[in-house]
């Protein structure tokens, strides 16, 4: 893949699994399947809502890899002769990327959709200061 310039700045040190993470999520974009909304819940919380009809829970998987939370569907060969088959069969991997506080809190399957609910934590934004040494207290 192309590097994109904005990293190459000397100010931007570490990056390497950032420029990753926008990488993957401009490729998770590009995806259709399932649908899916994204909904803020104020409170510091986001529900992110598939469609997944069809689908039980033990056929469904939730997790979180690195900061990047990720939703699998895998289906079953199914023994059925169709006329017409309209409705998606196929299983699906959908991933979005987090941001570095949020955790997912909960998830439940109702009616078709698959609801995820993630928080972010109070005090995952704060201010850390950084106590500076002299030369001269390590000398020893």
């Amino acid at each position: 893949m192309n590097r994109t310039v904005l990293f190459d700045s000397p100010f931007l040190l570490g990056f390497d699994h950032t420029r990753a993470l926008i990488e993957r999520a401009a490729k998770a974009a590009a995806e259709s399947y399932p649908p899916y909304n994204v909904e803020d819940l104020g409170d510091r919380r986001v529900r992110i809502t598939l469609a997944v009809a069809g689908f039980t829970p033990d056929q469904l998987s939730v997790s979180v890899e690195g900061r990047q939370l990720v939703i699998t569907g895998e289906r079953t060969a199914e023994d059925k002769t169709y006329v017409h088959r309209g409705i998606a069969a196929r299983g699906f991997t959908r991933a979005f990327v987090l941001d570095g506080g949020l955790e997912v809190d909960s998830a439940l399957l109702d009616h078709g959709l698959l609801h995820v609910e993630l928080v972010q934590p109070e005090g995952s934004d704060q201010v850390r200061r950084i106590p500076i040494r002299s030369a001269r207290d390590s000398a020893g």
